[in-house]
Order: structure tokens, then C-alpha cells, then sequence
């Protein structure tokens, strides 16, 4: 109890942390445009406009990686996923899996909860044609190297797109680097496993190249990884 106290702690801290930084220009500019012009659909809302921190349980086992927050989406909510269609897709799988407690994400108040799992980003700036540069990324590594030293249960990390795969692999120091592919599964050190999925974007589900049964079999095949415990085992 005392540990998990403690990581909670230190994740809140690191949540600070992070929603202070300004060390890209270039990212600091774009967020704070489009949370000052404002999609007409969101009008009427207080944009975040910051860097997005990760979200979920202290204590999980599974570990999602995306690319970066949403303009319109983390960008504007605060919370990573949320309020977007990729977060739809992401956070309905995590419920028809067990991991969440519902399968909706529109606002950081909206009652969404994770078990077992956490999900973040590589980057945690909205980037111009949500492509962030290399040095950018490398600014941000930093922020998800911490993030899973603090994870100290995880054992699954999902790893949405190929920049996420990227910079698993690299913090994680593997060689050779792992071809990303959908359904890639990467033994790790430790019995823990890096799996691979398309990322759910509107680029990928619209056209079909994501489809909703391949994305629920990643995070079945997680799930199965975990152990038949599922979400929250000892």
C-alpha cells in the first residue's frame, strides 16, 4: 500500500511537471494557436491548450503509448485520448477488455476510470500535422522514461503507430529495433512483451487498415498475457 501510495505521488508530480514544460518552441506555438482559435465546434470551450500528461492506474500491468495529443482532442480536453474518435476506439477496446470502466472518453470529469492500465503518449504537445520533429520527440523521451520507472508492475505495453513503437524501443534500448507491423510481439526482458497495433487514427479506421476486431485482438492478446487473473491480479 505504502508503494502504491507512493507512485501515485510521484506520477502527480511528474503530471506537474510535465504540464509546465515549454522546452518546444515550436510545439508551444501550435497548441496555444489552436487553443486560441478554437474549432467552430468547440466554440464555446475552454481549450487546455498545454502539454497532456498520462492517465490511469498507479498499479498497471498494461501500458498504452500513442503518438501525441489531439488538437482538438487532449489538446482541448487535458487528458490524453479524450474527446476525439481515436480515443473512442482506444478506450472502447480498453472496456470490452476490462480495463476501463466505461467505453466513452469526452471530458477529464466525465467518470472515466482505468484498471490495470495506464495510457500516455511520446509526445505530449499537440504537433502541425500531428508530426512532431526528432528533436521534439527526443525532448519528450525523457517524461515516458520516468513514467515507466514510476509503472514499476507493468508487464504489457501496447504501443499505438510506429513513432510510439519507436521510442518504446529506444528507452527500452532494443537491438535491433523491432519492424512495426500490427499485431508485432516483442519479448522483453523480465517476461514483460511489447505488442504493436496500428494507431486509430481516422487515417487508419476510416480506410479500414484498422478494424475494430483487429483492435480488440491486441488488447484480448494483452489481456491473455497478463494472466487469467485479467485486470487487476495480485
Amino acid at each position: 500500500m505504502g508503494n502504491q501510495h507512493a507512485a501515485a505521488t510521484q506520477l502527480a508530480a511528474l503530471t506537474a511537471e510535465v504540464v509546465a514544460c515549454e522546452r518546444c518552441a515550436r510545439l508551444v506555438e501550435w497548441r496555444t494557436q489552436v487553443a486560441r482559435e478554437r474549432r467552430a465546434a468547440y466554440r464555446t470551450q475552454q481549450y487546455w491548450g498545454r502539454p497532456v500528461p498520462g492517465f490511469g492506474d498507479p498499479r498497471a500491468r498494461l501500458v498504452v503509448v500513442g503518438l501525441a495529443p489531439a488538437a482538438h482532442g487532449g489538446n482541448r480536453t487535458g487528458r490524453i485520448f479524450t474527446g476525439d474518435r481515436s480515443g473512442d476506439w482506444l478506450y472502447g477496446a480498453l472496456h470490452r477488455a476490462g480495463f476501463a470502466n466505461q467505453p466513452e472518453s469526452t471530458a477529464r470529469d466525465d467518470g472515466l476510470e482505468l484498471r490495470d492500465a495506464y495510457v500516455t503518449a511520446s509526445v505530449r504537445c499537440a504537433p502541425p500535422a500531428n508530426r512532431p520533429t526528432p528533436d521534439e520527440r527526443a525532448a519528450c523521451a525523457p517524461y515516458l522514461a520516468r513514467e515507466l520507472a514510476l509503472l514499476e508492475r507493468w508487464s504489457v505495453i501496447v504501443a499505438l503507430g510506429g513513432v510510439a513503437t519507436e521510442a518504446v524501443a529506444s528507452l527500452l534500448g532494443l537491438r535491433p529495433r523491432p519492424r512495426f507491423g500490427h499485431g508485432v510481439e516483442v519479448a522483453l526482458p523480465e517476461g514483460r512483451t511489447l505488442l504493436c497495433s496500428y494507431h486509430p487514427s481516422q487515417q487508419n479506421t476510416f480506410t479500414g487498415r484498422l478494424t475494430q476486431p483487429m483492435f480488440d485482438g491486441v488488447f484480448e492478446r494483452a489481456r491473455t498475457l497478463l494472466g487469467a487473473g485479467g485486470p487487476g491480479a495480485a
